[in-house]
């Protein structure tokens, strides 16, 4: 077996463009041009878990085309599979923690209905967690190793209880029976406090300590305003609670809670989004993530010195995320470039010594065709600064101008990143630049601009990807009469809300699992979301109020008679978020228009893709698609 190739859908790319500047300009560059099928052997990796005696890490990888799980030795040797699931996407938990059993999860065929599997060393496979129609996550190990927790939703399917896992006998016991959509975020060491959230809208939420022998409920985030709250950790001592808050401030930042008094102190803060924060096994060591500028920043803490470890720099990428093993001797580091995929390397803090495990970018393609993406920003409508990330072809130039796409990310609320995602730089490899918006409503640049959107899409959101336009023409090497727009999920919503209500703006569209009829989805939501319905309500609307009609006005699927320019559908028929009734009623919408629609639907995929071969055909079938109706229009 060769040495483990492996990618993840980010890339960690430096470069910043200051507000109104044009973008710096390419001399025309020959390239070798690369198959789908090329950018598609990469293949993603997730987790790198250590073994119990920290001789190799455990991570979920594609490489048969499907997610499976490997082992990867830390001296470098050759990886080995641990499953051969040719059906069914396999992810990595944990090894256990005293032998080589392991635990996983998976779904079937992407119905997003995760359950907790048992492999033992033979071979053999259990699930734990067997309720058919149940959703379980696990939460973690108990300090003293002998059990773990998990959340299960199979008493009430509405909500997440907490339960925990003795390894010995696998027998599962609920130590916290949720009933009014809280969500244990935190558990002290010796497993008496719960740290729970209560969501109130998607950008204010509240935050408890429940005392599991007296039964005692303390709300602890009191507060004027919005505010988010995030729990992160317990200290070893069981004395402070660390969270996460962005209370009196745009961004978040940690804080330490006295458990005893109720004292409150800032640890750390930066001026941008603190992403998450945790201390090693034995806390000699605290890592703090840092969401800056679309790309994470990772710090690690030694906190006997309270100085932060100095690590190699990186030729072509930064430290995404590390894990610490439990002696504190070893860390895993995932790191990504801007014309690579992910590595996995292993760091020693004793000899320093740092080892790379993983070569990911497929041989066949050379690094230097790549393109790495420039974050960048523009004006809007109204003035508001956006945040984009952008990608110009090596072939651009004023003389061999290119056509272009704005990309719209998923959420409400998510981030285009600085992220490496083959699509991206396949399209780009075949001469077309793209314009990754982070339109108002994204997270990452502040709670203010986070709001911005609600109650307000399809409109604001819009108008901030229209905009985008403008950064095009600034640079003077699109070709202005070919600009397509594209995203999946919400991504995919912003583009049917631009072919319906602005049918002049872009020449085509690719909808890739793409809500459509916000009255269906908001009354169709999995009941597992419920404890978070009445937040998703606040920043969307209600459909079972007079809100139903602005949804109504601003559902595509209902405007379906305005689209007038080609558009292309992608669906996966087990989606529970997206159900394919919205496709396929968009699609015969705008078909009637007599107007070109190409809808790829997926049997075996549920909200996105999780085959190889599915990514291969459908995105494969985008470039065809783009290549037909935008490049050749």
């Amino acid at each position: 077996m060769k040495k483990f190739s492996i990618v993840i859908l980010s890339v960690i790319i430096a470069a910043c463009s200051q507000q109104g500047e044009k973008s710096e300009k390419q001399s025309s560059k020959p390239v070798k041009k690369y198959t789908i099928e090329q950018f598609y052997k990469n293949l993603e990796i997730y987790g790198g878990s250590f073994s119990y005696d920290e001789t190799k890490l455990l991570v979920t990888g594609n490489e048969t085309g499907i997610f499976n799980l490997f082992a990867l030795p830390v001296d470098g040797s050759e990886p080995h599979q641990l499953t051969n699931s040719e059906s069914e996407s396999i992810f990595a938990i944990s090894y256990f923690p005293e032998d080589n059993r392991i635990l996983y999860s998976s779904d079937k065929g992407g119905n997003e209905i995760d359950h907790i599997y048992l492999l033992r060393e033979n071979g053999s496979v259990k699930d734990l967690t067997p309720e058919e129609e149940a959703k379980s996550n696990f939460f973690g190990w108990a300090r003293d190793q002998k059990s773990f927790f998990y959340l299960s939703n199979k008493r009430d399917p509405k909500f997440f209880d907490l339960y925990e896992m003795d390894i010995a006998s696998f027998s599962p016991k609920m130590i916290y029976q949720n009933d009014e959509g809280f969500y244990v975020s935190a558990i002290s060491k010796n497993k008496k406090i719960f740290a729970l959230t209560k969501s109130i809208t998607t950008s204010n939420n509240e935050m408890y300590l429940y005392d599991r022998e007296t039964k005692e409920l303390k709300h602890i985030s009191l507060h004027e305003g919005d505010a988010q709250y995030s729990p992160q950790f317990f200290d070893l001592a069981d004395k402070f609670l660390y969270f996460l808050t962005n209370e009196d401030s745009e961004f978040q930042y940690l804080i330490k809670y006295d458990l005893e008094s109720g004292k409150k102190e800032k640890v750390w803060e930066t001026n941008w989004n603190v992403w998450y924060a945790y201390n090693s096994y034995n806390e000699k060591y605290r890592v703090i993530g840092v969401n800056e500028d679309a790309k994470t920043v990772v710090h690690v803490i030694d906190l006997k010195t309270n100085e932060k470890v100095k690590f190699p720099e990186f030729d072509d990428g930064s430290i995404k995320s590390v894990r610490i093993s439990r002696s504190e001797k070893l860390m895993r580091l995932t790191v990504g470039g801007s014309t690579s995929p992910n590595n996995i390397y292993v760091y020693n803090f004793e000899n320093k010594e740092l080892k790379q495990l993983t070569l990911t970018l497929n041989p066949e393609i050379d690094a230097d065709d790549l393109i790495a993406g420039k974050v960048v920003r523009y004006k809007s409508f109204d003035g508001l600064e956006i945040p984009a990330i952008y990608y110009q072809p090596h072939s651009a130039t004023p003389e061999n101008k290119v056509p272009a796409l704005i990309w719209v990310h998923g959420g409400p609320g998510g981030q285009a990143r600085l992220s490496y995602f083959a699509l991206i730089q396949y399209l780009v490899n075949h001469d077309y630049a793209i314009l990754a918006v982070n339109n108002r409503g994204s997270s990452g640049y502040g709670k203010t601009f986070y709001k911005m959107d609600d109650q307000k899409h399809g409109d604001v959101d819009l108008k901030d990807c229209i905009a985008g336009k403008d950064f095009l023409a600034s640079t003077d090497v699109i070709d202005m009469d070919k600009v397509g727009i594209i995203g999946g999920s919400y991504g995919g919503y912003i583009v049917m809300a631009a072919l319906a209500f602005t049918p002049d703006e872009f020449d085509v569209g690719v909808n890739i699992f793409g809500v459509t009829n916000w009255l269906r989805t908001l009354k169709s939501m999995p009941a597992y979301w419920e404890s978070f319905r009445e937040a998703l309500y606040a920043e969307m609307g209600n459909p079972f109020t007079e809100d139903s009609v602005r949804l109504y006005n601003f559902s595509p699927v209902f405007h379906g008679g305005n689209v007038t320019k080609p558009l292309m559908v992608l669906q996966g028929a087990n989606d529970p978020r997206v159900l394919q009734v919205e496709s396929d009623e968009m699609v015969e919408a705008v078909r009637a228009n007599g107007v070109p629609v190409e809808y790829v639907l997926f049997e075996d995929e549920g909200h996105g893709f999780m085959k190889k071969e599915n990514e291969i055909e459908g995105y494969g079938k985008i470039s065809d698609f783009l290549d037909k109706y935008l490049k050749g229009k």
